[in-house]
């Protein structure tokens, strides 16, 4: 997934587009670079560097929250922006079958959608 942890912050890998440049920029946008200077740095447009700000604050919050319960709203914004049982749980230092217990007590089940 779209870990901050995986790669340390570079510059110059930002400036690369390489298959690590994704890593690196989670991580950066973990330690607090802002869009602008990321854009700088990637050229990437603007709009999409704030969605994947969106992604590593909602992993920055899911952190924060203790193993013991998770609500029926942050779980279920977590799995509408995209999360994996398994992401989640590593974000709450819990597991993949507790997650999905609580996804399944809260009744919230993928889908998808056809055009």
């Amino acid at each position: 997934g779209f870990d901050p942890y995986i790669k340390k912050v570079n510059e110059n890998e930002l400036k690369e587009p390489t298959d690590k440049r994704m890593f690196v920029l989670a991580a950066a946008l973990k330690s607090s670079y802002n869009i602008d200077k990321l854009y700088e740095l990637t050229k990437i447009d603007r709009w999409f560097l704030e969605k994947l700000k969106n992604i590593t604050d909602y992993y920055t919050k899911l952190e924060s929250i203790s193993s013991g319960s998770i609500s029926f709203d942050v779980l279920k914004q977590a799995k509408q922006i995209g999360f994996s049982d398994k992401q989640i749980a590593a974000a709450i230092k819990s597991t993949e079958l507790v997650v999905r217990k609580w996804r399944e007590e809260y009744q919230i089940t993928p889908f998808v959608k056809q055009i």
